[in-house]
């Protein structure tokens, strides 16, 4: 929170207003400030934070670097909805603010009253448009000083005239909203002639595959390895489509068939588990313009453990479903988690999904079968979910 600077509650003769919002707390990193049930007002330039003591600080929107929602889940036992904002370091001309030192990159807002989805859109609107780079801030005060919380000194600002009336942000608003149109323009025409090409590149990969099954011409073994090869790297080795089958029970058999034999290297390259998010995207993206359903994936899926195919669907008892491999152990995963939690001292499912390459619902799902199988302990704080060694089991043995 030391990227916050005291101000005055007015806006600025050239900034604008987006929205406002109350029953805002503010986090310092992961740990909760004292600043509970505030006021927040979104402008053009600036997010600024109101006390129930009608204390006023703000943070310059050129300080976030991104921003994300943090949604409670199965680490987190909250009911509120939360949106972090991931920040620089403070400028050299940052003013006095309520938090001078800290040692966290992000600060997070707390919605105690439920997140507003359309808050998400106008900040990420106000960032991406970026008007504080074609409209300095110039900040006019009504009082010349600010008196900053816990010390006897003032802070004297001095007074600064705008340089710019109503009618020239609002010219300035129009510029860029006409640039920006033009370049969505422009990016839609390119899009339309990929797609063309994408169409080209789908009937020359579907012409080859039926070459190659009818072994037409003078085809080596050496160059249908090749070609087959070549379509695997393009995605799009003649992909299983509904029109092609009489019933849906072969079709789901079929695409089952060929989301085994897509996925089946990946999955067992992160550790054998994949989550069925994380396979819908995969098996998509393979398939480039035949664009299959959740619900095809899904029932496909299901035909994995029946067809006897080297992958299965698994659903955990937290709902999570992932593609497992058939020859995946979870004693031998749990023994990999325990022995980390051994080196580290402790982990969080952050902290392990990082180190794993995986994501975070998978590291939990990890970490509780690691528990489950007594090898974990955990640690259910306020910041978050932590598993240490099983002391007691040691002990015992």
């Amino acid at each position: 929170m030391n990227r916050f600077e005291y101000t005055e509650h007015q806006l600025s003769p050239n900034e604008l207003h987006v929205r406002r919002d109350r029953g805002i707390r503010l986090y310092d990193g992961d740990t909760k400030s004292p600043f509970e049930g505030g006021e927040v007002t979104l402008t053009s330039h600036r997010i600024i934070y109101k006390t129930q003591d009608n204390l006023t600080f703000a943070l310059r929107l050129s300080l976030i670097i991104f921003f994300e929602e943090e949604n409670p889940g199965a680490l987190f036992f909250t009911r509120s909805k939360k949106v972090v904002l991931h920040l620089t370091e403070p400028p050299s001309d940052k003013l006095t603010g309520p938090i001078d030192h800290s040692y966290h990159n992000h600060v997070k807002l707390s919605f105690k009253e439920g997140l507003d989805p359309n808050f998400v859109i106008h900040l990420s609107d106000t960032v991406t448009k970026r008007l504080w780079e074609i409209i300095p801030l110039n900040i006019s005060i009504v009082t010349n000083s600010i008196s900053v919380q816990g010390s006897s000194n003032t802070k004297v600002l001095p007074q600064i005239k705008p340089r710019t009336g109503i009618i020239g942000i609002e010219r300035s608003i129009q510029e860029q909203q006409k640039a920006t149109d033009e370049s969505i323009t422009i990016a839609f025409q390119d899009l339309k002639k990929l797609m063309v090409m994408a169409k080209d590149m789908v009937t020359i990969s579907k012409t080859i595959s039926a070459k190659i099954r009818e072994r037409q011409g003078d085809i080596t073994e050496d160059e249908t390895v090749r070609f087959k090869s070549y379509l695997m790297s393009l995605g799009i080795d003649d992909p299983v489509t509904r029109d092609a089958y009489k019933t849906e029970n072969e079709y789901f058999k079929q695409l089952a068939r060929q989301i085994a034999e897509v996925l089946e290297e990946p999955i067992k390259e992160v550790g054998g588990m994949m989550a069925l998010t994380d396979a819908y995207c995969r098996v998509n993206r393979a398939r480039g313009l035949e664009l299959v359903s959740p619900e095809d994936l899904l029932n496909a899926c299901r035909q994995l453990a029946p067809l006897n195919l080297p992958l299965i669907l698994r659903t955990f008892d937290s709902g999570v479903m992932v593609l497992q491999a058939r020859v995946h152990s979870d004693y031998e995963v749990a023994e990999a988690v325990s022995q980390l939690i051994k080196d580290r001292g402790s982990i969080t499912a952050t902290e392990l999904a990082q180190s794993a390459g995986i994501s975070v619902i998978l590291a939990c799902e990890r970490l509780l079968m690691t528990e489950k199988y007594g090898k974990a302990c955990r640690d259910d704080s306020i910041e978050a979910l932590r598993f240490y060694p099983n002391l007691f089991l040691e002990q015992e043995s």
